[in-house]
């Protein structure tokens, strides 16, 4: 038994859910927060044994997770995040295992191995979140929105965690098969997020950038640029070697392009 809760932010997972779950069976206990679904994902999660729990959003905050962090009562120590298209194997339930046995830490860094149009992403800018942490270690950020989007689960938003972090070095298969259409759709909702952020961050930006990771900061200081999102294509594409994914490759750096590029003018068309 991992002495860790298992939390499965979910809506209409129908498809992703059974992977998931069922390589969660060593696990203390899993909890699936559900946003109303129509399919059957709350089938799905019932009759795998894990916890359902429902929720609805105001639009304000808290998201999923921060409401879940605040209202449910974990019987162990540690919580895990994992989205339903994500799956573990046995080599990393034995790392986190290992790890949380003995550990200063109060949260760890996972990485995953994504894919896109089909194919399995070697290269590019990697993906990382602190997605597994002591409950009572800290929450995600606060950030007062107003229905900026249909997002109801952070996304964007990083842990805000009193103490060290350690890594788990065994990446979690991120099985992102939902098609283009999806991949557009959800970036948009994205951009429209990250635009309303930036605006609210803009005037006391020089003032909260300790309270940024670098990535953000980086983002942050410089999405208004022009050549930003260009900045980006060629870090992930060129000197992260996306060629070397070849189509794939360049087509995700090419999209990922495409959302910044989107970010920035949904801010210029705010500003206007």
């Amino acid at each position: 038994m991992i002495l860790v809760t298992v939390v499965v932010p979910v809506k209409n997972e129908e498809n992703n859910l059974s992977s998931c779950l069922s390589a969660l069976k060593g696990f203390f206990e899993v909890v699936v927060v559900d946003s109303m679904s129509t399919d059957s994902t709350r089938e799905i999660a019932i009759n795998a044994g894990a916890k359902l729990i429902d929720f609805r959003w105001d639009g304000k905050f808290p998201k999923k997770r921060n409401w879940l962090l605040k209202n449910y009562e974990f019987q162990t120590e540690w919580v895990l995040f994992i989205d339903a298209d994500e799956v573990v194997d046995i080599n990393f339930c034995e790392e986190l295992r290992q790890a949380i046995a003995n550990t200063p830490h109060a949260g760890f860094w996972l990485n995953y191995t994504n894919y896109f149009m089909g194919s399995k992403l070697r290269y590019g800018v990697p993906q990382r979140k602190l997605a597994c942490f002591k409950v009572d270690s800290g929450e995600y950020e606060r950030i007062e929105e107003d229905s900026w989007s249909s997002l109801d689960m952070e996304i964007h938003e990083h842990p805000i965690i009193n103490g060290s972090h350690g890594e788990i070095v065994t990446p979690i298969d991120h099985r992102d098969f939902r098609g283009l259409a999806r991949f557009l759709e959800r970036h948009i909702d994205y951009a429209k997020w990250e635009a309303s952020r930036y605006l609210l961050l803009k005037p006391n930006l020089a003032d909260i950038g300790n309270d940024l990771s670098s990535r953000q900061n980086f983002k942050y200081r410089n999405i208004e640029k022009f050549w930003f999102a260009d900045l980006y294509f060629l870090f992930t594409y060129i000197f992260r070697f996306g060629f070397l994914d070849r189509g794939p490759g360049y087509q995700y750096a090419s999209y990922k392009r495409w959302y910044f590029q989107t970010v920035r003018n949904l801010i210029r068309e705010q500003l206007m």
